[in-house]
């Protein structure tokens, strides 16, 4: 009578990715049965027929907004960057479509869609004339299973766009293999000569990032008031004239390098060290430390970059000749 051993099976070690292993392996599966000889013998060792499975390719692909929120931006700029980050989550390399929608419903104003631009230096920022401009079917990306390219999708902005209104936009990314229901079956197109197999993701994924209008206006109000030699306020020759400067913005954006200036008027002197910011004196050279100066026929103020919801008020003197 023989005595047959439990069988002890063989597998070809794999590389383990995000959908499992590498498409195109071979599993290779070969059981034993030993026995012991005849007459007392040494133990006997068969082997059963080889059985080899080929994996197939899983098709599947995420996409994910990288911005880490809505991207400022203002009315009328051109150029101006979301950002994406496309992962191959299959098991085979494979090449992806990719598209632009900068047209969806619900949000406040759309933009007109640019280009799509593959992040050529793997730094994760948009290069003018570094990065690659996408062309479907010319450059899908071609990712190898978890390798991930950072997308950009440029857009001008709308002149009419206004404060604080938002825009959606989507980046979508499709297996050039195929797509569909999960467990669609490509026969034969799989990486390594399989099958190709639609994943959870439907081997489609979109995402979206979001424009936000932060913008900021100015408006600037003079006022003037009149002391004269005698305690009055008529304005005579030698009277003195205080100039008050209210610059206001508004909006949720900020206004960079704002700089008031103000030409002294005919007929007038400018009283040497009047001018003040916020109640605090400035001098007159023009290229010193601080924010004033005088060349010698108007006053200029440079207040830097000023948030919307802010008032900067300036003075200065005159005397009438």
């Amino acid at each position: 009578m023989l005595a047959v051993s439990a069988a002890t099976l063989f597998f070809t070690p794999a590389s383990v990715h995000a959908a499992g292993t590498v498409a195109g392996t071979d599993i290779v599966n070969v059981a034993q049965a030993t026995f012991d000889g005849p007459s007392g013998g040494p133990p006997v060792t068969i082997d059963s027929n080889i059985v080899t499975i080929k994996v197939d390719e899983l098709l599947d692909v995420t996409v994910v907004s990288s911005d880490p929120g809505d991207v400022a931006t203002s009315p009328g700029l051109t150029a101006q960057a979301t950002t994406y980050q496309v992962t191959n989550t299959g098991n085979g390399s494979e090449a992806f479509t990719l598209s632009a929608d900068t047209a969806k419903p619900g949000d406040e104003f759309d933009t007109t869609f640019e280009q799509i631009i593959l992040d050529t230096n793997g730094n994760g920022v948009y290069d003018p004339g570094v990065d690659t401009i996408y062309s479907p079917g010319t450059n899908d990306p071609v990712l190898a299973p978890d390798e991930s390219i950072t997308v950009f999708i440029l857009s001008t902005i709308p002149a009419a766009a206004t404060d604080a209104d938002r825009a959606e936009i989507e980046l979508s990314a499709v297996a050039n293999t195929g797509s569909g229901t999960p467990g669609d079956i490509f026969a034969g197109q799989g990486d390594g000569g399989g099958d190709a197999v639609v994943g959870s993701t439907g081997a489609s994924d979109e995402d979206s990032g979001f424009f936000l209008i932060q913008s900021a206006e100015v408006t600037l109000v003079k006022s003037a008031t009149v002391l004269d030699p005698f305690g009055g306020t008529e304005p005579v020759p030698g009277a003195v004239i205080r100039y008050q400067l209210v610059a206001t913005t508004t909006g949720t954006g900020s206004l960079t390098n704002l700089a008031i200036t103000d030409d002294i008027p005919a007929d007038t002197t400018y009283k040497a060290g009047s001018i003040t910011l916020e109640g605090a004196a400035l001098t007159d050279a023009p290229a010193d430390a601080d924010a004033g100066g005088f060349d010698g026929s108007a006053i200029a103020v440079s207040l830097g970059t000023v948030p919307g919801g802010q008032t900067r008020t300036i003075t200065f003197q005159v005397t009438i000749d």
